[in-house]
Formats: C-alpha cells, structure tokens, sequence
C-alpha cells in the first residue's frame, strides 16, 4: 500500500510540456512520478459519461488512482431548502461521472454557515448528507465515497471537529483533511509538528484506525488573514506561511497510513506533489533506520 500522491487538475507544466488533452493526462502523471490525480469538477459536471470511462481506462493503464472534486457551490448547510436539493443533485451528479471513470472518492464542500450557529449548521449538513447518501444507494452507487473537506475561511462550515463529525454519520464517509486550509484558519498553528500529531489522533480518536490510516487529503501552502482565514493558495516556494509537509509525511509512516494525497499549489501542483512523494519516502527510510 502507501501514500499516493497527484495533482488537483493540471499544472502550468501540463501545456509548457505540450499536452493538450485530458485523455494525456495519465501519461503526464506517470511523467512527473506520481500515481494520483484529482478531476476537478468545481465548477459543474461537465463530463460525458463516455469521455469519462475513456479516462478512466487510460487512468487504470497508467496505474493512476482517481479522485474527483464536486462543485464548489454545494452548501449542504443552506437555509434554503430549494439549494440543499440542488446540492444533493449536485453530489449524484459528481458520483456518477466519478463511478463511470474508476474514482472511488468524491471530495464535497460543505458551504458557509451564514447566519447559523455552527450546530444549527451541521445539523443541516448531517440531514443533507444522509439523503445524499440515500439518494447514491437508490441509484448503485453506494460504493462511492464521500470526503468532506476541511475548509479554510473562518466563516465556513468545516473545521476538522466538524468534518469529524460528519464523518460519524457513515463509515463510507472519509474525511479530507485539507492541511493548508486548517493551517490558515488556524493562523499558522499547523507549523507546529505537535498540532499535526493532534490531527491525526482526533482522526483517530472519532474514526478508528481504519479510516485514519485511508484519510483523503488536500495539501498547499496558504496565505490568509487574521480577519477571515484562507486568501489564497501559494506554492511551495513560499517561506512564509506554510504549513511544512515534513511533519504531515513522518505521522503518515507512523501511523502506518496509506492516504491520498492532492497538491492543489497554485500552478505547480504536480511538481508539489512530487516534492511531496520525495519527504515522503525520506520519512519511511528515517522510520527504517530508528
């Protein structure tokens, strides 16, 4: 097993290196040493259900593992019912094309909280959810997993205790713990390795070992504010704010997991991914050695 490591859609280098198509987008992967990729659906489900197992075929051939992004404008906490439906149609259409393409994981935003309190909004989250996951069984496609993602705006739903939460609604529901976005809503706690081993053993403690050690992952270096938390996502030559990778890469041997991982760096992703991959291996030759 191991960690997997890839990029959220497609580095600047995708084009500079001449490919122009997504079907290229495994051997790009395999190109740059990785063996992960994240289809960024953000902005709606554009992906036929034939251009998607086209994908994914050349995906399994490469060796490629697959995940997908859902829309970013899911709210799974809305007042509105009208948009917690929409949002629940939203999540359908992002398991099927996921399912069609071989990817077993769905990251999903959980939206702000508004004008809620924080429990009054993952009480709607949670009731979102469930029907979500009703909604995946009826059609075939319980077999897909949800990850919902910690978010890095102070007024969005998703601290790590709240996507922990979430995460007890369903063992099929994994967390995708965003270390850049806890970083920033955090101001900068994260640097700390100690507030990293916190991290996984709150994973551990609300989840058990077994979905700890298959935790989903986001990784970027993130600028933020003391205001509002994220502003914006930098690369890993940043030397201000962080979060550092090493710390993340030694618990992940520690705890024998055996994550994905996704670099969403803001043009360098696959390149980050791959610096990644390398502390990673450094941390298991360490681990041998002790």
């Amino acid at each position: 097993m191991g960690a997997k490591f890839g990029p959220a859609g497609n580095s600047e280098s995708f084009a500079a290196m001449g490919y122009k198509k997504t079907i290229q987008v495994p051997e790009y992967i395999v190109r740059m040493g990785l063996d992960a990729y994240e289809y960024q659906c953000g902005r709606g489900v554009r992906i036929s259900t034939e251009a998607a197992q086209a994908f994914g075929q050349k995906a399994k051939e490469a060796g490629v593992t697959l995940s997908l992004h859902s829309p970013y404008y899911i709210s799974l906490s809305s007042l509105e019912e009208e948009k917690r439906t929409g949002s629940i149609d939203y999540i359908l259409q992002s398991a099927r094309a996921a399912d069609a393409m071989g990817a077993q994981r769905v990251v999903v935003h959980s939206g702000s909280c508004a004008k809620l309190s924080r429990t009054d909004a993952l009480e709607l989250a949670k009731d979102t959810l469930r029907r979500a996951l009703q909604a995946m069984d009826e059609e075939g496609l319980g077999h897909i997993h949800l990850c919902p993602e910690t978010m890095g705006k102070l007024n969005q739903l998703g601290d790590l205790q709240e996507v922990l939460e979430l995460c007890q609604l369903d063992e099929r529901l994994i967390p995708c713990i965003d270390f850049g976005h806890l970083n920033a809503r955090t101001f900068g706690t994260l640097n700390d390795p100690q507030a990293v081993r916190a991290v996984f053993e709150q994973m551990e403690d609300k989840l058990g070992l077994s979905r700890l050690r298959q935790f989903h992952s986001h990784f970027s270096k993130i600028e933020y504010t003391l205001k509002g938390g994220e502003k914006c996502h930098l690369t890993f030559a940043d030397t201000e704010y962080g979060p550092s990778f090493e710390p993340v890469a030694e618990m992940i041997v520690r705890k024998g997991c055996s994550p994905t991982i996704i670099c969403e760096s803001a043009g360098t992703q696959a390149e980050d991914a791959a610096a990644m991959k390398r502390m990673y291996q450094q941390a298991k030759e360490k681990e041998q050695i002790v």
